[in-house]
């Protein structure tokens, strides 16, 4: 099977379904290309912040977006180890219409954002449809992609292949596109426990005798990241799940009566941490957005937020190109332009947090510069205005443009 679309879009996360709608609002065909059979898989990014939440409303979005099942979290807090429970970010001082982090099942979003594409004559979201490769004209340049689909192997061909398939891509790689990798000395494991007394609705961190943990209260539950030791997993799980329990109850004592509910370590997910970045995101014809041009961290949650602030970006910059098919290798580099400066000081700052907040943790070093600035912060309230920004709204903030922006839709409860 060939077939001619005018863009490609090779993944359907948040950047993909993002950048799928807005485009296709502008009038622009679209096909969005997802190989999983629906959006069910647990512990993505689930963290949707204010400058994103702002994004949906202006696409006339958030009151479906309010209806899904979510929780708020406002303010983030330290406990330090002597057991003093420091704030660092408190999101109630953004002058934004929606001062917290949403807590809503990935996929949730993502079925959300689906139905309102399949309401735009020129979004076509296609299930189950595994891209295995580019496609390349006479002159070298990526002219869509191979996928393989419940019907068979087929081509789309398309004036711009937008790749979104994240950290792992396919598609960066059969372009020659080579990210930088930075050191992070951390992996992260992600499971489930119950809610219990004690427990409110921020999000406090906790570290004791070499282990940090975040606690994030969700509806029914609470979802925990624990950072551990880069290539400690296989030593760790080794250990047992009895073993994994007794730390669990040591560093969270609010836990020492339900940590039985995890049965085995199969509970426990892991994370490979990487952070990396291209130095160029395209190729003719082609552009990276998202983890497929700079994987973040997991710390401050804000992986999902910059890909959305990428989609955002390139909607806006590439619509009228892409509908006049007049699309140039500028335009693209145009992308890259306005969303590296976000991607290299977003990282930047995790890489410095990662190396002076979370190995000593493991090392056993001073935390020299938290010391410092956690007494500041305690005496200082005000500054926690500071973090709150930086997670919530972050580097270089996009706003939907206006082509794409839409009445709010009144939704029944």
């Amino acid at each position: 099977m060939s077939e001619k679309t005018t863009c490609v879009v090779v993944g359907g996360g948040p950047a993909g379904i993002f950048a799928g709608l807005l485009l296709a609002r502008a009038g622009v065909e679209v096909v969005v290309l997802e190989k999983h059979g629906d959006f069910l898989r647990d512990f993505r990014g689930d963290t949707v912040h204010p400058s994103t939440l702002q994004v949906l409303d202006e696409l006339g979005l958030f009151e479906r977006f309010d209806k899904l099942p979510h929780t708020k979290l406002q303010r983030m807090m330290v406990t330090t180890p002597d057991g003093r429970r420091v704030p660092m970010a408190d999101l109630t001082r953004l002058r934004t219409p929606h001062p917290y982090i949403a807590m809503v099942p990935q996929w949730d979003l993502l079925d959300m954002l689906a139905e309102a594409g399949r309401e735009e004559p020129d979004f076509d979201l296609r299930m189950r449809h595994e891209v295995t490769g580019l496609l390349w004209d006479e002159s070298g340049r990526v002219a869509g992609v191979q996928y393989e689909s419940p019907d068979g192997a087929g081509e789309l061909r398309a004036d711009l292949t937008l790749v979104c398939d994240g950290r792992w891509s396919l598609c960066r790689r059969e372009a020659g596109l080579v990210p930088r990798e930075f050191a992070v000395g951390t992996d992260i494991w992600w499971f489930r426990a119950p809610r219990v007394p004690g427990i409110g609705e921020e999000l406090v961190p906790r570290f004791k005798d070499g282990k940090l943990l975040g606690i994030i209260p969700r509806q029914g539950y609470l979802q925990i990241p624990q950072f551990i030791r880069k290539g400690d997993d296989a030593r760790l799980r080794a250990r047992g799940v009895e073993a994994f329990r007794r730390d669990l109850a040591d560093v969270v004592p609010e836990l020492a009566d339900v940590v039985d509910e995890i049965e085995s370590m199969d509970e426990v997910k892991l994370l490979d941490v990487r952070v990396n970045r291209l130095s160029r995101w395209y190729t003719d014809g082609l552009l990276c957005i998202g983890d497929a041009a700079h994987a973040m961290s997991g710390l401050g949650g804000v992986g999902i937020n910059l890909a959305v602030q990428d989609a955002v970006a390139a909607a806006r910059i590439l619509a009228e190109p892409l509908r006049h098919k007049r699309l140039t290798r500028e335009d693209l580099a145009a992308v890259q332009g306005r969303r590296m400066f976000p991607a290299v000081v977003t990282q930047a700052v995790q890489l410095v947090a990662h190396r002076y907040l979370l190995d000593p943790i493991f090392t056993g070093r001073k935390l020299s510069g938290a010391g410092r600035l956690l007494p500041i912060i305690s005496r200082f309230r005000w500054l926690t205005v500071i973090p709150a920004y930086f997670i919530g709204i972050g580097v270089r903030p996009e706003h939907a443009p206006d082509y794409a922006r839409r009445a709010a839709a009144v939704v029944s409860a």
